[in-house]
């Protein structure tokens, strides 16, 4: 049950992503639902699969989005590497551990983004593409990534309890 609950909850995130959060924007940018979700859920203490929750997350984001394909996966991957490295340095913060890792990691999915459209031959100007669609996505997901987390911290506590010792 434990790795399955990724396809369903990740699956609402996408269809919630391109249906509600991407019409809620500020100047070009959107907060990025998927990319904190599986953020929040690298970072719980007890779970152990958020190498698969990234790759499920960037193969449902790559059908959905106009990116080429791999610019979201490299993303989620990166900052699932970043959170469990973060993880092991601050356990006892693991709301400030999310704000750590959530923006970090917008400008590391817009930046592979940027790279991957540019090696594409459809280039956009890298200080317009950075002031109106990466620092206000930022913003977006700064402040979306405290409920998030602790709306996957319940979640997480409900599909793998921790068990008590007598």
């Amino acid at each position: 049950m434990r790795h399955l609950i990724a396809f369903p909850v990740l699956a609402l995130a996408v269809i919630l992503q391109s249906a509600v959060v991407s019409r809620v924007s500020l100047l070009g940018g959107f907060a990025d639902l998927p990319l904190l979700l599986v953020i929040a859920w690298s970072l719980q203490e007890n779970v152990d699969t958020g190498w698969h929750w990234a790759i499920v997350a960037g193969v449902f984001t790559m059908f959905v989005s106009a990116l080429p394909w791999g610019a979201p996966l490299a993303g989620f991957l990166a900052a699932v590497f970043m959170a469990r490295w973060l993880q092991s340095r601050i356990w006892q913060a693991p709301t400030l551990a999310m704000l750590g890792v959530a923006l970090p990691s917008t400008f590391i999915v817009h930046l592979f983004s940027f790279v991957i459209l540019s090696l594409a031959r459809k280039p956009l100007p890298f200080v317009d593409s950075l002031s109106l669609i990466t620092l206000p996505s930022a913003l977006l997901n700064m402040l979306l990534s405290v409920p998030v987390f602790w709306l996957v911290s319940d979640l997480a506590r409900w599909v793998s309890p921790v068990e008590e010792e007598e």
